[in-house]
């Protein structure tokens, strides 16, 4: 599944990285999506959105080691850049791929259980 995955990166505009830390970053994105995986479930079972889901991670990663995240606009002549978005907001790729696998993964938020009341 690493290789898929890092298919989809170069794809997504990863091309030109250094391709062993991509390499590096797509099995740990893989992993860390199979460690929330729901018992019984692998990431065959999870169709496409597996897949997606990880390379988001890993590009979510690398945009956020650089300090891209949240630039929506660059310019050159007379250089500009334009970040919108609260200061902080990076993350979004990774949170866009928690949700597309929402239906695969346990649940892991905060549960009251047992209690009357």
């Amino acid at each position: 599944m690493t290789e898929q995955v890092l298919e989809l990166v170069q794809a997504l505009g990863g091309a030109g990285q250094e391709e062993e830390l991509l390499r590096t970053l797509c099995a740990t994105a893989c992993r860390t999506l199979d460690r929330r995986l729901r018992d019984g479930l692998t990431a065959e079972d999870c169709d496409g959105a597996y897949p997606l889901a990880a390379a988001w991670l890993v590009m979510d990663w690398v945009r956020g080691s650089r300090g891209l995240e949240g630039i929506t606009s660059l310019t050159a002549g007379d250089i500009s850049v334009r970040r919108e978005g609260p200061e902080g907001s990076g993350g979004r790729l990774s949170q866009k791929a928690l949700e597309l696998m929402r239906p695969f993964l346990r649940e892991e938020g905060f549960v009251f259980r047992g209690v009357s009341g």
